[in-house]
């Protein structure tokens, strides 16, 4: 088990459950080979026999060895190990995460990640993942492109999550309809906007929601006869106006603009109206309610866990939904 390595990071505990855990991934030890007995373990790697107990616990627990009196510690299943790489923390994002896992058997491990959009740790992450999981469920960095380091990944191992307007037919993936769906979903409030004398879309620069949702945007509003704004430099003046209503795609912005409107005597879904993009559970509770245009991330979550157990190729898009609650 060359795998083992200790390092002062890292207990040497952990480093012996690691090791053996990747050696089973890679196919250096097989189900039903056995292991070495905890004596030998002592011996070789010069730890304490205690050590070398827990960790052989460790993975008992997970399902991975087992013994008995005949044949001691054995390889009793496969090691399944999955790389999680989501781009930004949010509560949505959370919930993704918690289906995801909670639809997993108990001997999958799953290391959560953050690549916050910086294409540098992204490629890093993903260069030094390699061989180390038996499956990558990534968001990609951009929505435009694949990024190159994800072809280091066999195709059958990796899954894509949420943004995807690219080449991806070789690929599997579960992923949100910026475009077509949104659209719709605009649509279906029509009678709603029709209170309001004018649309703004509250949508930052530095943001990396796909830039493709302003065109359809423009295009519901010019086929409706809408007035509209869009709001992008951080120098546009994001204020509460009676009879205008907002579209924000982060919530800080969605919270400035209620505190505004409060300071300023105004009825949200009244004398303004408000929706926010991508549904979270307090926008359940803020004001009444928040109206959101959303897909739901723990469906996402619940469906990219079948692609891990299942191991079976997966090409869908989550609906993008409309939520009506008090403030539109």
């Amino acid at each position: 088990m060359s795998n083992i390595k200790f390092s002062n990071s890292s207990s040497k505990i952990k480093s012996l459950v690691d090791g053996i855990s990747l050696s089973i991934m890679q196919g250096d030890l097989k189900v039903g080979d056995n292991l070495s007995s905890i004596n030998e373990a002592s011996s070789r790697y010069k730890v304490s026999r205690d050590t070398v107990f827990k960790a052989y616990k460790i993975l008992k627990n997970r399902g991975i060895i087992d013994s008995n009196p005949m044949k001691g510690y054995y390889v009793k299943a496969d090691v399944n190990h999955v790389l999680l790489l989501l781009d930004t923390y949010s509560s949505f994002k959370q919930n993704l995460f918690h289906r995801f896992v909670a639809n997993l058997p108990d001997n999958y491990k799953v290391d959560l990640i953050f690549h916050q959009y910086n294409e540098r740790l992204f490629d890093t992450i993903i260069r030094e993942s390699i061989g180390n999981y038996s499956m990558y469920v990534v968001m990609n960095f951009s929505n435009e492109q694949l990024s190159d380091a994800l072809k280091l990944i066999p195709p059958s191992k990796l899954l894509l999550l949420d943004f995807g307007n690219f080449e991806k037919s070789s690929f599997s993936y579960i992923c949100q309809d910026f475009d077509e769906s949104f659209y719709n979903c605009l649509n279906q409030s029509l009678d709603l906007f029709k209170k309001y004398k004018k649309i703004s879309f509250v949508f930052p620069e530095e943001i990396c929601h796909p830039i493709s949702a302003i065109e359809y945007f423009k295009k519901f509003c010019v086929l409706q006869n809408f007035e509209y704004e869009i709001l992008r430099k951080e120098s546009d003046k994001i204020g509460v106006e009676v009879g205008t209503a907002y579209l924000c795609i982060l919530s800080e912005d969605l919270v400035k603009l209620i505190k505004e409107a409060d300071s300023a005597g105004l009825i949200i879904g009244q004398d303004y109206g408000l929706i926010a993009y991508n549904n979270e559970s307090v926008l359940e509770v803020i004001k009444n309610g928040i109206s959101s245009i959303s897909i739901d991330f723990g469906l996402m979550g619940e469906k990219a866990a079948y692609f891990v157990t299942a191991k079976k190729s997966i090409q869908e898009y989550i609906p993008t939904e409309l939520i009506i609650r008090n403030s539109l």
